[in-house]
């Protein structure tokens, strides 16, 4: 498909994607990057991790989310107490025919709202490895595919608040993105008080049809992008592994740089991104306004890094202020 066509496809299917984005604008004021981040993650088929103090409605995002795109939605709310089988779900005996018959969990729907996700030790949070990465759960000997799409919208509160836990790498890794939320503004605040005090209603009445979404997912696969494109990501991620091979003095600051997995994501972050902007083809823009929320999660800082007070969006800042944009 030529270029030119398939803008003009990209505008066609952008206005009805852009209709989850009014639905979600009726209850969530500003946090215009959230609502953004979570149709890429819808339009990519990519789990989602979103950090934020409590009281910024990140929880009522994801519930609105799947209210709207019509898909079965579960909440897990994540405690110190939580166990592996309450979410993936057990064996239970059945003394009647002296059998074990499973009892799925509720793990077993397409939107996952893990909710303070760090507030379970790591043994729980490890339940969710074989879901996010497969798609599917093993419980005793037998294995269940899990209904798709299936995605994992998680939440956690900073992890130096008290009575949370790091996430494994291995898993942390698996989320596509990682959106960092700040306080509203102080007028989207008074607009926030005013809607709530009218009364605001989680669950849309206006469904949206999941078929809209899939028809939008196949035109995001088919978004043009440039070889140079893919170098730029390439060469990205490699500064965070090797930056002094790329004349950039990072060594001291950067541990572990990130894997893979990140510019598998960035790519297809990036047709998405194209993709709400309207465009059949991809901007080095593109990849630079998705970087931070792909790279920021997958880079860990040396310890010389930390005790300067220093953030991953920091080193991600430097590497793209410096890094040769085709």
């Amino acid at each position: 498909m030529e270029i030119k066509e398939l803008t003009e496809k990209v505008e066609q299917e952008n206005v009805a994607v852009r209709s989850i984005v009014t639905e979600l604008e009726k209850v969530i004021v500003g946090q215009k990057e959230l609502i953004d981040r979570l149709l890429i993650g819808m339009l990519c088929d990519g789990h989602l991790l979103i950090e934020g103090l409590p009281g910024l409605a990140k929880t009522t995002a994801v519930k609105r989310l799947a209210s709207i795109v019509d898909l079965s939605f579960q909440r897990i709310q994540f405690t110190p107490d939580l166990l592996p089988a309450d979410i993936t779900g057990t064996q239970v005996y059945r003394p009647d025919t002296a059998t074990f018959e499973v009892k799925k969990g509720p793990i077993f729907h397409n939107i996952i709202l893990a909710d303070e996700i760090n507030r379970a030790p790591a043994k729980v949070q490890s339940a969710l490895l074989e879901a996010m990465q497969e798609k599917q759960v093993t419980v005793g000997n037998e294995t269940f595919m899990l209904p798709l799409p299936f995605l994992v919208l998680a939440t956690q509160n900073p992890i130096e608040q008290e009575g949370t836990y790091p996430l494994p790498e291995a898993q942390i890794d698996r989320f596509m993105l990682k959106i960092k939320i700040d306080y509203p503004a102080e007028s989207e605040e008074k607009e926030i008080m005013k809607r709530v005090y009218s009364g605001i209603d989680e669950v849309s009445d206006n469904k949206i049809d999941a078929s809209v979404l899939e028809s939008a997912k196949d035109l995001v696969s088919q978004i043009h992008m440039d070889e140079k494109v893919l170098d730029y990501i390439v060469r990205l991620v490699n500064v965070t592994r090797k930056p002094a091979e790329f004349g950039l003095d990072l060594d001291h600051l950067i541990a572990y740089g990130a894997s893979p997995r990140a510019s598998i994501f960035l790519g297809l972050t990036a047709r998405a991104h194209a993709f709400l902007a309207g465009r059949g083809f991809v901007l080095p823009q593109d990849v630079k306004n998705m970087a931070y929320d792909v790279l920021r999660h997958r880079i860990l800082l040396s310890y010389e890094a930390e005790a300067d007070g220093l953030l991953t969006d920091d080193i991600i800042f430097q590497i793209l202020e410096r890094l040769e944009v085709p």
